[in-house]
């Protein structure tokens, strides 16, 4: 799942495809891909005032928020620099394990955390096209592959096993009885839930899916998940598929305070993505490599192509305010030197957790939603990966550990990538698997050391990790994991200090508890040469993602042309699909939230 990003979506999605399809055949149809706009590199048009005058933009992080503004940009004719403290890519990026290739191999691929690019994505697709690949018409984007079932595995009971892609005869007029009748179909199907809770928990999906815009923002963003589907009044089962495992594992936060807009918006997506409507294809897709070879290293070499600089190693430590303006960005370096760069324009495209660190008091009183930022909240959700000397394709997709006390999700990635031999091409020539797994809470004790994450060593994170993985997959009479084909582990480098009161984490997680979208700033700000992109920025994926990094980017720079009065073609930025079938029914509850009264299907 990415990592940013969705990478903790994949939970909703399964369920909400397995309601969806029980509103359609099962044969396999090609996703539908949205009519929005498609531009390439070659007319973006002019840039006005701004090219004619080759104005410089210093874009401060190289993530996927700061490569995206840089290839906007560059495509515009801008001058770019970008600044990255660590590595190009950021939290997406794929991490060479160091001393594990032998024989002219390359190193064994690590990560922060698995790639998940749902269907629903449309602005990030969008730039993975225009990144040139070799023998790829489409691009970078032609990396993307397919799964085709998700796995909620659980420990000492019956694991859930669903198909996941599009349905192949969706209808073509969605009615809110449907909608019902599909979502309480699958739960008593795949569950052993109570009826009258499938059908009280169907009732809340449909009430979401019925409220306007204002009810969404003003109330469900104000209102805890747990809260919503009436968590503390339900079964213990419940709770656990429904309340915890959903939103613990989608966005790393506790579903007694997560909010409901966000959980929600998730799962209305994943709903359309599985209808194939708004899609650019199936709903849980990966990439055919590690990220560095499928998309990271193409990019950069593109932006180079574009013209853009990359300066790293290059830490932002202050952006200096003087006479209404950024009047520069100081920047330390690795070997303890410091000094300013400037640019006629900046986009601060870092994590939130290190863009807030360089907004000074007199560029926070310039502009007060820099600091509401402080109230935004990170939290650690980070990736381990196994590296084993047999394939081990658990699923053809991925994996939600449900039970497990850390909130494990994972995926067998050496199964998609069919284009490389594992052992001819990385490592030692053993290893012929990459079980990567992300671990989404490090506060709870273990089931093999009795003690939190935080408090374990690294090797203890490690060997629990592996326990909670077997705890799960190994009690169905079947040995899917197996000691004897465990080669090596690899845990994300941002992570430090474990075990010790210092343990740290250099590249955490934005999380979602009730009223975070009111803390979260727009792309442009009221300094007229500062503009913010970040996956904490406020865009129409309400949710810390890759998606969301590229939407706020495009944003950005639309917003720096806007300021310049540059006559180049905007970004588009593509919303998230919403049902026409339900825009009455909302425009009725519009009227109903004015009026003091509830959604028309609440039944409280």
């Amino acid at each position: 799942m990415d990592t940013g990003g969705t990478r903790r979506a994949f939970v909703a999605g399964a369920a909400a495809l397995g309601g969806t399809a029980a509103l359609g055949g099962t044969a396999a149809a090609a996703p539908r891909r949205a009519d929005g706009p498609r531009t390439g590199p070659g007319n973006r048009g002019g840039t006005g005032r701004a090219g004619a005058a080759r104005q410089t933009v210093a874009v401060l992080g190289g993530g996927v928020a700061g490569l995206t503004a840089a290839h906007e940009l560059a495509e515009r004719g801008f001058a770019v620099t970008v600044y990255e403290r660590k590595a190009l890519g950021g939290k997406a990026r794929s991490i060479d394990v160091p001393d594990s290739a032998t024989g002219g191999r390359r190193p064994l691929p690590g990560e922060h955390g698995f790639r998940f690019i749902p269907g629903f994505y449309q602005n990030l697709p969008d730039t993975l096209r225009r990144i040139p690949f070799p023998g790829n018409p489409n691009g970078c984007h032609d990396n993307l592959v397919a799964s085709t079932e998700v796995l909620f595995a659980r420990i000492g009971r019956e694991d859930i096993r669903l198909p996941f892609g599009t349905v192949g005869t969706p209808p073509e007029l969605l009615t809110p009885d449907e909608l019902l009748r599909a979502i309480t179909g699958l739960l008593l199907t795949a569950t052993r839930l109570p009826a009258h809770e499938v059908t009280y928990f169907a009732n809340r999906v449909l009430v979401f899916l019925t409220s306007c815009e204002q009810r969404r923002l003003e109330v469900w963003e104000r209102t805890p998940w747990w809260t919503f589907v009436r968590a503390a009044r339900m079964s213990e089962e419940y709770q656990r598929l429904l309340a915890i495992g959903i939103t613990r594992n989608i966005i790393a936060t506790k579903a007694e305070v997560a909010s409901t807009r966000t959980v929600a918006n998730c799962f209305e997506a994943f709903i359309f993505n599985v209808l194939g409507r708004g899609a650019d294809g199936e709903p849980d897709r990966v990439l055919d490599a590690p990220t560095n070879e499928a998309w990271i290293d193409p990019w950069v070499r593109h932006l180079r192509g574009l013209g853009v600089r990359f300066e790293l190693g290059a830490t932002v430590t202050d952006l200096p305010y003087a006479d209404g303006r950024v009047a520069g960005a100081t920047v330390s370096r690795a070997d303890g030197t410091r000094h300013t760069v400037t640019a006629d324009h900046y986009i601060c495209a870092m994590p939130v957790e290190h863009a807030r660190r360089t907004w000074g008091p007199a560029l926070r009183a310039a502009d007060p939603q820099l600091g509401r930022t402080d109230r935004l909240q990170t939290d650690w959700m980070t990736g381990i990966q196994f590296y084993l000397t047999e394939p081990t394709p658990v699923v053809h997709g991925h994996v939600n550990h449900l039970d497990s006390p850390w909130s494990l999700t994972s995926v067998g990635q050496a199964q998609y990538w069919k284009e490389r031999d594992f052992p001819s091409d990385y490592g030692d020539g053993q290893v012929r698997e990459c079980f990567s797994v992300d671990v989404s809470e490090w506060e709870k004790p273990g089931i093999l050391y009795g003690k939190p994450a935080k408090q374990c060593t690294r090797e203890e994170v490690a060997r629990e990790v592996w326990a909670q993985l077997k705890a799960g997959l190994n009690d169905t009479g079947r040995t899917v994991l197996r000691d004897t084909a465990l080669h090596s582990w690899f845990l994300d480098p941002a992570v430090q200090d474990l075990g010790t009161p210092r343990a740290s984490n250099d590249e955490q997680l934005l999380i979602h508890p009730t009223g975070t979208w009111f803390n979260r700033p727009t792309a442009h700000t009221a300094v007229p040469n500062l503009f913010l992109a970040g996956d904490y920025v406020t865009v129409d994926v309400d949710l810390a993602t890759m998606e969301g990094a590229n939407a706020s980017a495009r944003q950005a720079v639309n917003a720096l042309l806007d300021r310049t009065g540059s006559d180049a073609e905007r970004c588009s930025v593509t919303p998230l699909y919403r049902a026409p079938e339900f825009e009455a029914l909302k425009r009725h509850d519009e009227t109903r939230y004015r009026l003091g009264l509830p959604n028309a299907f609440d039944l409280g």
